[in-house]
């Protein structure tokens, strides 16, 4: 499992309406980064490409997903918030205890994203159940990665979308 940290940053900016006109709307973002400092440097990064007038990052909060599945199909335009429960067994009570867990599922139904979260989970060793399912308001996941440099280029991180 990958460490990261999650922080969801919440920006309002002004987009181009269909009638032509700019309506400044908000939109929350998930980054993964060190700090609030990175976090919002990258956010501005990613989404100042949208807009041509005022953006303002209204919100930065730490958030705690132990695992995010990503879907590749084109109708998943959601992300789902999972309260998952792992079941494990209390050896000195012989007791069933239940460990919650939140992950965060892509998928463009809530039918969907129980499958796309099955899928992930399978294989897992832990017995679990999905305590909660809701629909989140993020638009993207914006992921740190890094790429090794090729011959004759300037080492910087890329950012992966």
């Amino acid at each position: 499992m990958e460490i990261n940290s999650w922080f969801e940053c919440k920006v309002k900016m002004d987009v181009m309406k269909d009638d032509g006109t700019t309506k400044a709307e908000p939109f929350t973002y998930l980054v993964d980064a060190l700090n609030f400092t990175e976090a919002e440097s990258r956010i501005i990064e990613e989404v100042k490409a949208y807009t041509s007038g005022n953006l303002d990052v209204t919100d930065i909060k730490r958030v705690k997903f132990a695992e995010i599945f990503p879907s590749d199909s084109d109708t998943a335009d959601k992300w789902y918030k999972v309260r998952c429960l792992f079941i494990t067994i209390d050896e000195k009570t012989q007791t069933e205890k239940e460990i919650a867990n939140n992950m965060l599922v892509q998928a463009g139904s809530f039918h969907e994203a129980v499958e796309n979260f099955d899928k992930g989970m399978k294989g897992s060793l832990m017995d679990y159940r999905i305590a909660s399912l809701a629909e989140t308001k993020i638009m993207d996941v914006i992921r740190y990665a890094v790429h090794t440099k090729k011959e004759g280029e300037a080492e910087k991180p890329e950012y992966e979308v």
